[in-house]
């Protein structure tokens, strides 16, 4: 009877969303574990108002609380162009909340004793062994003059998972020549197979020393090269394997195929401006499975891959990981002398770990938290968080680039406020 009741006031909660799936998670209601549906109510009018000013095609929200789902709305349209609605299980591009997903797999295989953190890239992938570092200078007629010096030490495979790694996107801050030789290489193209990418990363050099500065950057690319090397698989034969298909990810993968193509959520002309966003073309078979960005999922999906984390690395009797490791993969592994740069992404209040911001400060930050909560978050526009003080665990997923900064933010300041006990 007591199940009964739960069905029906999560019903009663979800009100227009579409729920064409069972739920990722048992369900309960807000109430039951000391949330507030009323003050959800200012969540529902901020997403429709989001979608009503024509700011986002559309959205999914979810929200667990204590390993329960009290809230799942889905706002919107999943392709506004073709009228279709946003479904709870619409699929979205996930860019860089892959690498959540890629650390996970790579601390796995140290797990098992088949990768350390200590060991050198080179290891797995030799080219890695001599690398050259980019000094900028200016020469003699006032010009800019690259010169090249041997790295100080080797790129580690923490390094890779911390982004410590010298390596750079290429793209992020101000324009120099390292960057250049990125650009002229054609790194940020999808053309690539993972061993060949990791190669020509290799020929080009460093933007710092290793373990010297945090550097959003293809750090992950490479590491998830580490992981096909140490586990003598491809990625997205090993990530299938032994995270998707235990966590009963059902819609995760690398593509999507014919028979899901329906559920692709797609971007919209920008409201301003009218340019629609270019994000891959995710209908067509994947080669290049870029650890740092190349997933699609649905936001029940990864619902469950975050409260795995939360539960300590199980779910539902799959262990992903053990629960001191969980616990040293949300701690912050930026010691003091690791300069954090101006382009710093997780923001003041926050540190980083293996894989996701870490919050080290209850204050500091812009938006609320916990001190110990740890996300990460997509370029299209998805988001998750694990806060473990307070039993939390959201998901935001939309593809909408331009304006994802704004809305993470408020989907933080409107689910706290809702949380009564």
């Amino acid at each position: 009877m007591l199940s009964l009741i739960r069905r029906i006031s999560f019903i009663a909660l979800a009100g227009a969303a579409v729920m064409v799936q069972a739920a990722p998670l048992p369900q309960a209601s807000p109430e039951e574990v000391g949330i507030s549906s009323e003050r959800l109510g200012r969540l529902d009018a901020a997403m429709q108002k989001a979608v009503d000013s024509g700011e986002l095609p559309g959205a999914v929200v979810l929200i667990a609380r204590e390993g329960q789902l009290v809230y799942a709305k889905s706002f919107g349209w999943q392709d506004r162009e073709k009228k279709i609605p946003m479904r709870n299980d619409s699929i979205f591009r996930l860019y860089s909340m892959t690498k959540p997903v890629v650390s996970v797999a790579a601390m796995m295989l140290v797990e098992e004793g088949r990768l350390g953190l200590q060991e050198p890239v080179s290891k797995y992938i030799p080219e890695f062994k001599e690398m050259k570092v980019g000094v900028e200078s200016t020469d003699a007629e006032g010009k800019p003059a690259l010169k090249l010096v041997d790295a100080k030490r080797q790129i580690t495979v923490q390094d890779l998972l911390r982004h410590t790694s010298g390596l750079t996107y290429g793209v992020l801050g101000t324009p120099n020549a390292v960057k250049k030789m990125y650009k002229d290489a054609e790194i940020f193209s999808q053309k690539w197979v993972l061993a060949d990418f990791v190669r020509a990363l290799a020929k080009l050099p460093l933007q710092f020393q290793p373990g010297t500065t945090w550097e959003y950057s293809h750090s992950t690319d490479v590491l998830g090269r580490v992981i096909e090397v140490a586990s003598s698989q491809t990625l997205d034969v090993f990530l299938a394997k032994r995270i998707f298909e235990p966590l009963n990810m059902v819609d995760t993968a690398f593509q999507v195929p014919p028979e899901k193509q329906n559920r692709i959520a797609q971007p919209m002309p920008d409201v301003y401006t009218g340019k629609i966003p270019e994000l891959i073309d995710v209908t067509k078979p994947a080669t290049f499975f870029a650890g740092g960005h190349g997933l699609v999922s649905t936001a029940g999906d990864y619902l469950r891959f975050a409260q795995m984390l939360a539960n300590g690395g199980e779910l539902e009797g799959a262990r992903i990981l053990g629960p001191r490791t969980v616990d040293y993969m949300s701690s912050d592994h930026l010691n003091p002398q690791i300069d954090k740069g101006a382009a710093f992404l997780p923001g003041p209040g926050y540190g980083f770990g293996l894989g996701f911001a870490t919050r080290i400060d209850r204050g500091q930050s812009e938006w609320p938290g916990s001190s110990g909560d740890y996300y990460w978050a997509g370029y299209a526009g998805t988001y998750f968080w694990i806060d473990p003080e307070e039993a939390l665990v959201p998901v935001l997923m939309t593809q909408e680039p331009l304006r994802r900064q704004y809305y993470r933010v408020q989907l933080r300041s409107l689910v706290y406020q809702s949380i009564l006990k």
